[in-house]
């Protein structure tokens, strides 16, 4: 059986993504990991509170101790890094936690990975570590580039601290694929939309803005163009580039 530790399990994506790996697979345990900040709800996996391959931890991922405690517990063989503050007018009022959650926290599962994983000179056996980042990181497309996109070497160029602390994140991971072959894979999506989605994301909010009569909310001038994918078809990526990335 794979263990699989999730960071971030009871957030929008990462339950969606427990949920989905526990469906598909019966050869999967969960440790769920989850500080429980404003978009984490426990609600969202109530449903598998007796499940028989998940188990809930309350654990901050700043928190390196007891982080440690997991690894040495469970013995993950996966890693996947749901867990981060992404919010970007939260990170423009204040970076402080963004700073924390998204590269503290990255350096603190990226170094125990290594800890736990090293079987000898860069050799690690079938183990993976997946940080969940963002097309954010690339910052944004002029309306001129219509016929363009964001693709894996466009340069990084983030906008928010929100971004930035997530790109820094992802250079973080990098930096231990290529100083210690620590076997990783990034992912950077697109919004995602679907169920449990935190209440003040733009979806979920015209939804209950309208169902209330109320006015929709516009994002400066109303000329941005946003790329939107379903919770459940990121969640199978991810599934596909754990197993073949």
């Amino acid at each position: 059986m794979k263990t699989y530790l999730v960071t971030g399990g009871a957030g929008f994506i990462g339950s969606n993504f427990i949920k989905y790996i526990l469906d598909v697979s019966r050869d999967a345990y969960i440790v769920n990991v989850d500080k429980l900040t404003y978009a984490g709800n426990l609600d969202n996996i109530i449903e598998l509170a007796d499940h028989p391959r998940h188990v809930f931890a309350q654990v901050d991922i700043c928190d390196a101790t007891e982080l440690e405690k997991l690894f040495e517990k469970f013995k993950p063989d996966f890693v996947v890094n749901f867990a981060a503050e992404s919010h970007v007018d939260r990170s423009i009022q204040n970076a402080d936690d963004f700073i924390n959650t998204n590269v503290v926290g990255t350096g603190n599962l990226l170094k125990l990975c290594k800890q736990f994983w090293e079987i000898g000179d860069g050799m690690y056996g079938d183990k993976k570590y997946l940080q969940v980042s963002t097309d954010e990181v690339y910052g944004s497309l002029s309306l001129e580039d219509t016929d363009e996109f964001f693709v894996e070497t466009t340069p990084l160029n983030p906008h928010s601290p929100s971004s930035a602390s997530k790109a820094a994140a992802d250079l973080l991971v990098k930096a231990y694929f290529d100083t210690h072959r620590l076997p990783v894979n990034i992912t950077r999506c697109s919004n995602n939309y679907g169920p449990y989605q935190f209440p003040e994301k733009l979806i979920p909010l015209c939804i209950s803005n309208a169902t209330e009569h109320k006015n929709l909310p516009v994002y400066g001038d109303g000329q941005n163009v946003r790329d939107w994918l379903f919770v459940k078809d990121h969640c199978k990526a991810i599934d596909m580039v754990l197993e073949y990335g």
